[in-house]
């Protein structure tokens, strides 16, 4: 066969026909390459990474709005020698919360053309510095059209007089016409936006906190984002396919922390049979174990009676029980039969046997458990989760919130050399990776990672109860409380023992080797190896864990390799932490974080900067070539190349067509379209 009719030869040169469709020409193909060229000589855009949000979406808008110090930061490096405090506090506040600042000023009758022409000067300067890294072009697309002229001139203002006096004449046109509140509230809003290229969410978004809705509303309307699954998003994935025992488990859990709002208003999930239910069945019942336990969140919509709470949650948390300990019968291979702790229960003697020990319960009134079959649902429960999975199924709002969670998720993701997952790879004592046996394979490490995303991913998108698709349904459970699950980390789930036994002894759940064995560098070079990334250079970044700052843990272990970020924004975890919660920022000179105060009263619009701390320079500014992306823009040159040559070797013919050449953005958080690039001097900003 000679070489030209080789396949992989063929191949090739009908991949490259194809390609010549979108570059005609010489010149289109040489015009993308200049544009890919440029691209990545730019600095690489600012990562954030947020972890264990849990349905703070007030604390978690506060963080985001005010791109974690890195605004005040940058106001600090422009004024910190022309402005004092007050006015540079003043200015950070500006850009968190327009709107708010406008009204107080308004209120405080300050509002006037002198303030409103140095506000407007100043933001400018700020987005010319958030701006710098990127082209031009790239800025107009995130500034609202209807101001995007009128800012563009701005921002390139220079010291001629006549240009000073042009770019005057722009601000006092903008004072006249009244729309000033307007043109500053949509600067604002592109500076924050250019301050956070892209968003990494290291796991929980749900459960504890009032509106995980409202964040998952704002993570699907940002620019550009990436999703860990913690434990607590795969609680309400599976709840969200069907799983009963997870619907439970949300129920239950939800009601514990007082989150109805979020069940009726924010979701449409029906909770009034179970309120029927829970009345009829345990009316005289004082429940007291059950009572709900959180005094942060305060339903607005659906406020519901303590005590009918705990009557409830009693009523969930049995079903609860009973759909756990039949799961784990149906599912032998996940080696969790101490689990079922129904079939455990004397109930003539109200206690339950745990690891040889005998247990009084708190509480041993359960009216619809069957001694002689203790995981049988009543005929009651069986109707009550007929109707609760209906609800969960067909809920459009969860239903449309969990497609962009599988969507825009995963397990793990590795993303410019760093390591990105909610909880922990499985370890022993030794520091070998824990194996998991599943469908006769067995999976530490990298392989297990890979076939929990697969699995967590066929609950989805398979036919829906076909037996593979109810198997990875079932998996889900195990992914959420499973001894070896990597965004669980813990031998055990007790929650059983929390309600129903006083003993705290019986309540402690141990931490997987892996929180402590990476508290020494040696194990996260491992991970790192094992996932294929380099150890020298690559960081892991997880949470779940809350790091208790209060008694002296800190963010950064194994020698610097792991970034552990789950500082508490969670309100019920901050009594530990002593402080808001972390942000990770990665930008092209270093790593920092950003340490969030405990916010007192989240409903003021107004509120404090972060601490912004550098923990890792870069040896040398980090460009988009060094980038994920940046490797993509290099294989596209090299098939450009490729073409180019086809041209002048004859091989393939060159066609020109209106709008040849046309480029976009490739992977850039920044997309753009249809437009040239900068020159590489303006694109080296």
């Amino acid at each position: 066969m000679e070489a030209s009719q080789m396949p992989g030869q063929d191949l090739r040169l009908r991949y490259l026909r194809q390609l010549s469709k979108e570059y005609p020409s010489q010149k289109a193909a040489a015009s993308r390459i200049v544009s890919l060229k440029t691209w990545m000589r730019l600095p690489k855009g600012t990562e954030y990474f947020f972890s264990d949000l849990h349905g703070e979406h007030k604390g978690f808008l506060r963080m985001l709005k005010s791109a974690s110090g890195t605004i005040r930061d940058k106001i600090e490096t422009l004024f910190s020698g022309a402005l004092g405090k007050k006015d540079r506090d003043e200015l950070a506040q500006l850009i968190y919360e327009p709107e708010a600042m406008l009204r107080r000023k308004q209120s405080d009758e300050q509002l006037s053309e002198e303030w409103y022409y140095l506000s407007i000067t100043r933001l400018i300067k700020v987005f010319k510095a958030v701006s710098a890294k990127y082209t031009r072009n790239m800025t107009r697309r995130l500034i609202p059209e209807d101001f995007r002229g009128a800012i563009d001139e701005l921002c390139y203002m220079d010291e001629d007089e006549s240009r000073l006096q042009y770019h005057f004449g722009v601000i006092r046109a903008i004072l006249e016409t009244g729309i000033a509140g307007a043109f500053i509230n949509s600067l604002c809003e592109s500076i924050r936006k250019l301050c956070v290229a892209r968003l990494h969410i290291i796991g929980d978004i749900y459960d504890r906190g009032a509106h995980p809705d409202l964040i998952m509303d704002e993570l699907i309307n940002f620019q550009e984002v990436s999703i860990l699954w913690g434990n607590h998003d795969i609680h309400w994935l599976g709840a969200a396919l069907g799983n009963p025992a997870l619907i439970a488990g949300v129920i239950r859990q939800g009601i514990s922390y007082n989150t109805f709002d979020l069940f009726e208003d924010g979701y449409g999930l029906n909770l009034r049979p179970l309120s029927v239910f829970a009345s009829a069945t345990y009316g005289d019942d004082p429940c007291e174990a059950f009572l709900p336990k959180d005094k942060f969140n305060v339903n607005l919509f659906d406020t519901v009676d303590p005590l009918l709470g705990a009557k409830m949650q009693k009523a969930m948390a049995v079903i609860q029980f009973k759909l756990e300990g039949q799961l784990v019968a149906r599912r032998p291979e996940y080696g969790m039969g101490d689990r079922d702790l129904l079939s455990r229960v004397n109930y003539e003697k109200g206690t339950v046997r745990i690891d040889g020990v005998d247990y009084p319960l708190k509480d041993s009134r359960f009216p619809t458990i069957d001694p002689r079959d203790p995981l049988k649902l009543s005929q009651g429960e069986e109707e009550l989760m007929t109707a609760l999975t209906a609800s969960f199924r067909h809920g459009t709002r969860l239903q449309r919130h969990m497609r962009f969670l599988i969507s825009h998720g995963g397990l793990f993701a590795r993303h410019n050399g760093q390591l990105l997952y909610h909880g922990c790879v499985p370890m022993n004592e030794d520091g070998s990776f824990a194996v998991l046996t599943m469908d006769g394979k067995k999976l530490s490490d990298a392989s297990l990672f890979e076939y929990i995303d697969r699995r967590a991913k066929d609950a989805w998108f398979l036919e829906y109860d076909s037996p593979a698709q109810v198997e990875a349904r079932d998996f889900l459970w195990y992914l959420w409380c499973g001894p070896l699950s990597p965004i669980f980390g813990k031998d055990r789930m007790a929650t059983f023992e929390r309600a129903l036994i006083e003993d705290k002894a019986t309540h402690k759940e141990v931490m997987n080797p892996y929180y402590r064995l990476v508290e020494g560098e040696q194990a996260c070079r491992d991970i790192l190896s094992a996932f294929g990334l380099s150890p020298d250079r690559g960081h892991i970044v997880n949470g779940h864990v809350p790091v208790k700052l209060k008694k002296g843990e800190s963010p950064v272990k194994g020698g610097g390799r792991l970034y552990m970020i789950d500082g508490g924004i969670s309100r019920a975890y901050q009594g530990t932490t002593g402080i808001g919660g972390y942000t990770l920022i990665f930008n092209s000179h270093s790593f920092a974080l950003a340490q969030h105060p405990v916010w007192e009263n989240l409903d003021e619009e107004l509120f404090d900067s972060p601490i912004l701390q550098v923990v890792e320079k870069l040896p040398k500014r980090m460009t988009i070539e060094q980038t994920d992306a940046g490797v993509r823009m290099a294989l596209e040159i090299k098939d450009l190349e490729a073409l180019i040559a086809a041209f002048r070797s004859g091989a393939i013919r060159e066609g020109e067509r209106e709008g040849a050449g046309e480029v976009f953005d490739p992977g850039s958080a920044l997309a753009l379209s249809g437009e040239q690039a900068d020159s590489p001097a303006e694109a080296e900003a």
